[in-house]
C-alpha cells in the first residue's frame, strides 16, 4: 500500500536529489531537501481539504488529478507561475524572465517581492472563502462546538462569507499595502475564482445527481441528508463536467496553497531550478498523502481532520493577507497548520476511543447484530 502509494513520490525524490547533486553540489542536494520538507510542511492542510474533494470525483478524475494534475502542480505552479510573475511584474517575455533567473537571482527576487502583496491578496481571498463557507455552514459533527455552534448560527445570513471576506481585504488594502488599488483587484479576483469554480462545481454535480436518480431510481433519504452543500454521496460521484470543475477547483486550491511556499522559498534559495526541484518533491509527496487518505478512508475514521484542515486554511489566510504589509515567517504558518491538524487528529482518536468506533468497534457491531440476526 505504502509503496503502490508513495512509489513514485520516492521516485522523483531520488531523480530530485541526483541532478541536484549533479546541479550545484552538496549545496544543491542540501537545499533541495531543506525546500521539500517546507513544501510538505506548509501543504500537509492542503492534502486533508484535497482528499475529501477527490473522494468525491470518478475514478476517471481521479486519475487525471495524479497525472495531469501533478504535471501542472510541479512543473506549473513551481516553475513557470514565478517566470510568469516576474514577466508580468517586470514587462518580461518567459524568456528574458527565465534568463533573468539565472543569471540575476536578486533582482528576480526584488520582483518576486514586488508582486507578493497581489498574490497575497489572491490566494488569501480564495482559501478565507474557502474556510468561512466551511465554518458558516451547519454541520453535525462539530470539532469545537463552543465556536463553531455560533458561527454556524450567523451563517445562516446569506453571503456573509462574502461580507466577511471582502470587508477583511478592504481592511487590510487600506492599513497595510503600499498599492491598495492593485491589492483590492487581485483580493476581488480570488473571491470571484473561489465562487465561480466553486458554484459551478456544485451546479455540475447537482445535475449529475438528478440524472442519477432519473436513472436508477431515488437515492435512500438518509443518504441525501448526508451529502448535504459539500457535494455529492459516494453513491453518487462527480464524472463529466462536474468531474471536471472539480478538478479545476482543486488545481486553484493547490495554486493557492502553492503561493506561500514559492514565495517563503525565497528565503532558503534565489536559485530557480533549486526552487523547482525541491517543492516539486514536495509537490509529489502531498499528492501522494492526499490518495494514501482517500484509499484508507482516513476523513471517514478520523471525523475532525477535515475541521482541522480547514480552520489551518484560515489561519493561513490570515497569514497571506497580514504578509501584505508585514513579514510572516515560514515556521508561523506551517506550525499553525501542523499543529491545528495535530490536535484535530488527536481529538478525533479520542472521541473514536470514548464512542467506542473505529474499525476494529465496527466489525464487532457488524458481528453482533449478525449473531442477532441468525
Amino acid at each position: 500500500m505504502i509503496l503502490r502509494t508513495f512509489g513514485w513520490s520516492f521516485a522523483v525524490t531520488v531523480v530530485g536529489l541526483l541532478i541536484a547533486l549533479l546541479y550545484d553540489g552538496a549545496t544543491g542536494l542540501a537545499l533541495v531537501a531543506v525546500l521539500a520538507v517546507l513544501e510538505i510542511s506548509l501543504s500537509f492542510d492542503n492534502a486533508v481539504v484535497n482528499a475529501k474533494v477527490l473522494d468525491r470525483m470518478s475514478e476517471f478524475w481521479q486519475k487525471i488529478f495524479l497525472t495531469v494534475g501533478i504535471a501542472i502542480a510541479v512543473f506549473g505552479m513551481r516553475l513557470v507561475f514565478p517566470l510568469v510573475i516576474v514577466g508580468v511584474t517586470a514587462k518580461l517575455n518567459p524568456i528574458d524572465a527565465f534568463d533573468l533567473a539565472l543569471n540575476d537571482s536578486h533582482r528576480y527576487h526584488e520582483l518576486m517581492n514586488d508582486a507578493y502583496p497581489m498574490i497575497a491578496a489572491f490566494g488569501g481571498m480564495f482559501l478565507m472563502m474557502l474556510f468561512l463557507d466551511f465554518v458558516f455552514e451547519e454541520r453535525a459533527d462539530k470539532w469545537l462546538p463552543w465556536l463553531e455552534k455560533p458561527l454556524a448560527r450567523i451563517g445562516k445570513l446569506d453571503q456573509l462569507a462574502v461580507v466577511v471576506a471582502g470587508g477583511s481585504l478592504a481592511f487590510v488594502a487600506w492599513l497595510s499595502a503600499d498599492d491598495p488599488g492593485s491589492v483590492m483587484i487581485a483580493g476581488v479576483l480570488g473571491m470571484v475564482t473561489y465562487i465561480l469554480v466553486n458554484g459551478l462545481g456544485e451546479l455540475f454535480s447537482e445535475a449529475s445527481e438528478e440524472d442519477d436518480e432519473d436513472e436508477d431510481g431515488e437515492e435512500d433519504g438518509a443518504e441525501q441528508a448526508s451529502s448535504g452543500r459539500s457535494g455529492p454521496s459516494s453513491l453518487a460521484l462527480a464524472t463529466g463536467k462536474a468531474g471536471f470543475f472539480l478538478f479545476l477547483y482543486l488545481e486553484v486550491l493547490d495554486a493557492s496553497f502553492s503561493f506561500d511556499g514559492v514565495i517563503g522559498a525565497f528565503a532558503i534559495s534565489t536559485d530557480p531550478i533549486i526552487i523547482a526541484l525541491g517543492l516539486g518533491i514536495g509537490a509529489m509527496y502531498i499528492r501522494s498523502l492526499t490518495v494514501f487518505l482517500v484509499r484508507k478512508g482516513t476523513l471517514h475514521e478520523y471525523i475532525y481532520l477535515e475541521h482541522g484542515a480547514h480552520w489551518a486554511i484560515g489561519a493561513l489566510a490570515v497569514c497571506m493577507l497580514v504578509s501584505i504589509g508585514h513579514h510572516v515567517p515560514e515556521w508561523i504558518t506551517g506550525g499553525l497548520g501542523a499543529g491545528l491538524i495535530i490536535a484535530a487528529f488527536v481529538s478525533s482518536v479520542v472521541r473514536n476511543r470514548g464512542a467506542g468506533e473505529g474499525p476494529a468497534a465496527e466489525a464487532g457491531d457488524d458481528e453482533r447484530l449478525h449473531a442477532g440476526k441468525v
